[in-house]
């Protein structure tokens, strides 16, 4: 049952012609499937809609070929061909009651045109964003005219997809309209140029344009920027505010966040729930329309003191959201235990930045909806249930345990340590990461619950032991170790002179040993983990020289929207960075690198080496029953898995991944798991 405090929560919203069944809006948030995958973009949405979010958006919906933006995977409303894929999210998102809405996108020099190969529009001549050798041209009164247009049909187009909400997008440094609003941008002397009122006349104009065509059926809402977060750019102490001021009540929702997407979707590490706030403050008082933001939210209480102190009318959401698509539904019937909290990792955004599904540290099934069946709240029965017994209860561990005891296993979940959790336990101890200890509280929260599931802690198995045990499916989730060789991606062989110098691993400092002073810390694993433990070690009084093979520290994080802040914090610690060097050998002196450009040689004098390369799986376990597949299968064993880091490291997210998915298919019929894809058809002309 409902706790009476969140009622607020649920009350509906009118929005223009239209009314939401509650205040939560799942914001436009990109997803890696777009046009290439809309049978699983509508099922992932509608699946948030079934879970009780009141709006479900899209992501950015390209309106034309004149700005597209591949490679990155986004919806499309080109013309009338491509209206049957998103109505067939619109169906899926009706289906449970809640409005649909379509974020319309006209990138102008954020989108160099990859595949139409057109050249990019601007406000003024500029060279694109990034770094293709492409300018965009400066717009014409004529192109003006044309985009206007565009953006009408593309409005038009929508509705009869069958949106109920339709934006004009005007946020993150992308939309062409936001170009217009700003001088860096727009150095224009006509009337869509100089002052503020002509460089607002654009994003006047698509407004207008955009009720007039559809305002009879569909709410019109602007997603608006009102900060840039940078010197020469808006704020929301100035121009930010002044043009939400003189656009006030033209729209019939207002989103509001931050510029550029790095500053809206800030990693935890470097912003905590609801660090916008302080930028939308005011806002609601300088309209009478309903306004939503974002900042991370998934507490119950901040969404309701939000509500009542009049800072936002609807709770914004993206990656909460995809953490939990029931987050809702779970507040409404009391069950706030039960959210999968979002940790602020960020994985969900490299899906966009790498063109494939999204993906999530908590949800292991968000991306999977479609093509793989699944759901993030059920799981089918066991075919034949039984007793299994999970040895590790890391990430994969605990996940494998979770969904065997859902489908009905009596399952035994046996760790070595005090401690359940692995390596997450472990990493949320480190600066900037202590949300990511959520992973494990969700999974021990939910197995509580599970009555046939039982854990042991401080119990290693060996292979007699596991033997003894009697269970008819293992899973072996022993998780992995951090090579002290140093071999990796630059080194394919171990680092000659280990001998010479103390060596450290992540594993050494995660247990609390501190080097001596100065230590190298060779990064080649180009995630977070080493920043991280560079931070912890300038901590401990350690100066630290960060030695990588890439050209930037941590250079996988650009795909989660933090390097830039990684390398920033580095610097501000007075980390010494050096960029492009691969290591050759060890001294007692220090350490030889070379240039990984041109091999030439410099010796770095250090006190100690901390190597962040590869890590090696624990498998010992495993090989013994591998060994002697006889001996286990006449103790009445079944089968005999690896699960997670101990069958390949990776991510968390991959570890849960594949705990979630060896407990949901170890039983399966042979061929039954194949994937789903969408194949194009051929249009014969």
């Amino acid at each position: 049952m409902r706790d009476p405090r969140y009622d607020i929560l649920f009350e509906p919203v009118q929005i223009g012609p239209v009314r939401t069944r509650n205040r939560f809006y799942q914001v436009p948030h990109c997803n890696g499937m777009g046009h290439v995958h809309p049978s699983a973009m509508a099922r992932m949405r509608g699946i948030k809609a079934e879970g009780g979010w009141g709006v479900v958006c899209t992501e950015e919906c390209e309106i034309s070929p004149l700005s597209e933006f591949s490679p990155y995977i986004e919806a499309r409303l080109w013309d009338e061909c491509d209206i049957p894929a998103l109505a067939r999210m619109c169906e899926s998102v009706h289906q449970h009651g809640s409005l649909a809405g379509v974020e319309l996108a006209f990138n102008g020099y954020s989108a160099p045109n990859r595949y139409s190969r057109e050249i990019p529009w601007a406000p003024s001549n500029t060279p694109v964003r990034g770094y293709d050798p492409v300018q965009a041209r400066a717009m014409s009164r004529a192109d003006i005219q044309q985009l206007r247009d565009l953006h009408r049909a593309a409005a038009r187009r929508a509705r009869q997809a069958g949106f109920d909400i339709i934006y004009v997008y005007a946020g993150h440094d992308l939309g062409l309209p936001f170009h217009f609003l700003t001088p860096r941008n727009n150095r224009r002397t006509d009337e869509y140029g100089g002052e503020l009122k002509n460089r607002v006349r654009l994003l006047r104009e698509l407004i207008e344009d955009t009720r007039d065509a559809v305002g009879d059926r569909c709410a019109v809402a602007v997603r608006l920027a009102v900060d840039e977060q940078v010197a020469d750019g808006l704020s929301r102490e100035g121009e930010g505010a002044e043009i939400f001021s003189m656009l006030a009540d033209l729209p019939d929702l207002w989103d509001v966040n931050v510029a550029d997407w790095s500053n809206d979707s800030v990693t935890s590490r470097f912003a905590g729930e609801g660090y916008q706030e302080s930028l939308l403050l005011g806002l609601k008082a300088l309209t009478r329309k309903p306004l939503v933001g974002v900042g991370r939210f998934t507490s119950p209480d901040t969404m309701v003191s939000l509500v009542r102190r009049g800072v936002l009318d609807l709770i914004g959401a993206a990656r909460p959201s995809i953490a939990d698509p029931f987050l809702p539904k779970k507040i409404e019937e009391g069950r706030m235990d039960e959210i999968r909290e979002c940790i602020g990792c960020n994985i969900c955004v490299s899906g966009d930045h790498t063109s494939t599904p999204l993906r999530c540290t908590q949800n292991p099934t968000m991306g999977e909806e479609w093509r793989r069946g699944w759901h993030p709240e059920s799981v089918p029965g066991a075919r034949q249930p039984g007793r299994a017994l999970v040895i590790g209860a890391g990430p994969a561990g605990l996940e494998c345990a979770r969904v065997l005891g859902a489908r009905g296993m009596d399952v035994a979940l046996v760790e070595s340590s005090r401690d359940l959790g692995g390596r997450v336990t472990l990493e949320s101890r480190l600066p900037g990461l202590a949300s990511w200890a959520r992973v494990v509280d969700y999974r021990l929260d939910a197995l509580s619950r599970l009555a046939s599931v039982d854990i042991y802690r401080e119990s290693r198995m060996t292979a007699q032991d596991v033997l003894d045990f009697a269970a008819e499916h293992v899973f072996i989730a022993t998780g992995s170790r951090w090579r002290r060789d140093g071999l990796g991606r630059a080194l394919r062989q171990a680092l000659p002179g280990l001998d010479n110098l103390p060596v450290l691993t992540p594993d050494d400092v995660m247990a609390g040993a501190i080097p001596p002073s100065p230590v190298l810390l060779f990064d080649d694993d180009h995630y977070y983990i080493g920043s991280v433990l560079a931070e912890r070690l300038v901590a401990q009084g350690v100066d630290v020289i960060f030695v990588t093979p890439a050209p930037d520290v941590a250079t996988w994080t650009h795909h989660t929207l933090e390097q830039h802040r990684i390398q920033r914090r580095l610097l501000e610690l007075n980390v010494a960075l050096i960029a492009s060097h691969s290591l050759c050998g060890i001294t007692p002196d220090g350490v030889m690198a070379a240039c990984v450009y041109t091999g030439r040689p410099r010796m770095i004098p250090a006190a100690a080496l901390l190597l962040v390369t590869s890590r090696e799986p624990e498998q010992a376990l495993y090989q013994a029953f591998s060994d002697a597949p006889q001996t286990w299968r006449a103790a009445g064993i079944r089968s005999v898995e690896l699960v997670g880091d101990c069958l390949a490291p990776g991510t968390i997210a991959a570890a849960v991944y594949g705990g979630h998915r060896m407990g949901r298919e170890f039983d399966a019929p042979a061929g039954s798991t194949t994937m789903r894809r969408e194949v194009p058809y051929l249009q014969v002309l």
